[in-house]
């Protein structure tokens, strides 16, 4: 059964289907609004949890939520020098933000054409996400304006200068547009053990772009492994668009396949916090189950003299949320020793931007590329 979302209009009792991908609940207090609702008077119902099913011009209600957007912007936000308390109060202050402005909701028809004034017609970006439509539907306007906005990214790709082409990312899968990584596995050396790398997994593929830059490199086959559907049908389009399909094999496992590799490649997600929308499984990983997951099973699934390889930023100590000590005992519980650590600076624009709450750890992050080996039988 689908969740659905009730309201009055015109005195009558109305139901549609509710569509979050964030998984939350329908709003329980729904009032109809139009072109007359001022900002004022729409954030403070916002605030109060009261939503508006939007009946007016299209385009007033994405000013009306850019002017509900500033209100939120300017409320004052609690802060603290303590780098995790920093963090907490920051996510709080996000997740309020975002349940504020989700507050505005537009109806969609059957076919997920938006039945208001200057709609534009995004049924090609719904049906991406949500499957074909069968039924009326109500979503929140910040939510369809991010499939949009995921819809663009899908049809332009990232340039990704490694591969010298594209990457597409589609809804719900993280886009690589912070390079550092890709380039880290593009320059990283391959394992001496093993001239002409004949196989690798890629753990977590996500849009596949790993997998492609190190078949790019040379690697006769890589096995990429996801759980999600939509990273899966993602990173199988990516490959075979490059024409890698050759190299590539992309499969469903949580974590490793079957058998063992002479490299084992994966960026788990960074940050050990809870995620509050299915995009954020790609950044925030709850009490680094994937990391800690990865690395127990790392030595069990490497060839002897094989490598693993973790791509992982220090943002998390920065944030007061792991240590290096925390994370240099995972490697030695799992039987790993470090090889080699290779470090670069990211460059992406928020490093620069000191309005930021987070800056000064965004300021001080590098990403490293470890090569992990498992412990000799003889003790080393």
């Amino acid at each position: 059964m689908h969740t659905t979302i009730s309201w009055t209009e015109a005195g009558k009792q109305c139901i549609a289907r509710w569509r979050s991908e964030s998984g939350t609940p329908p709003p329980k207090r729904v009032v109809v609004a139009d072109d007359t609702m001022k900002a004022d008077a729409a954030y403070r119902l916002a605030c109060e949890g009261t939503a508006l099913l939007w009946r007016g011009d299209f385009q007033n209600a994405k000013q009306l939520l850019q002017a509900m957007s500033r209100r939120a912007d300017r409320k004052s936000r609690k802060t603290s020098d303590i780098p995790g308390e920093a963090f907490h109060l920051h996510r709080q202050a996000q997740s309020q933000r975002a349940r504020t402005l989700a507050m505005i909701l537009i109806p969609l028809d059957r076919d997920y054409a938006i039945p208001l004034r200057r709609a534009p017609d995004i049924r090609q970006a719904c049906n991406e996400a949500y499957g074909a439509g069968s039924e009326h539907s109500v979503v929140s306007l910040r939510e369809l304006l991010g499939l949009v906005g995921a819809h663009e990214w899908r049809k332009k790709g990232v340039e990704i200068p490694y591969l010298n082409a594209r990457i597409h990312p589609h809804y719900g899968v993280f886009s690589p547009v912070r390079g550092e990584y890709v380039e880290l596995v593009n320059t990283a050396p391959l394992p001496h053990a093993f001239p002409g790398l004949e196989l690798a997994f890629d753990i977590g593929t996500g849009t596949g772009v790993l997998a492609a830059v190190l078949a790019r490199r040379g690697v006769q086959r890589i096995v990429a492994t996801d759980q999600d559907p939509r990273a899966l049908a993602c990173a199988r389009e990516n490959i075979a668009r490059l024409a890698l399909d050759a190299q590539v094999e992309v499969v469903q496992a949580d974590l490793f396949p079957a058998g063992k590799a002479p490299l084992i490649v994966c960026n788990p997600p960074w940050i050990p916090a809870r995620p509050s929308s299915p995009i954020e499984h790609a950044i925030f990983d709850p009490d680094s189950r994937m990391l800690r997951g990865f690395l127990a099973g790392l030595a069990a699934h490497l060839e002897p003299g094989g490598e693993g390889w973790l791509i992982l930023s220090d943002i998390a100590e920065h944030l007061g949320l792991r240590t290096r000590e925390e994370l240099l005992a995972l490697f030695d519980a799992s039987g790993l020793r470090v090889v080699e650590r290779i470090d670069v600076r990211p460059h992406h624009p928020k490093v620069a931007d000191d309005s930021d709450p987070l800056h000064a750890a965004r300021a001080a992050e590098i990403t490293s590329l470890w090569r992990l080996a498992a412990h000799r039988e003889n003790g080393d």
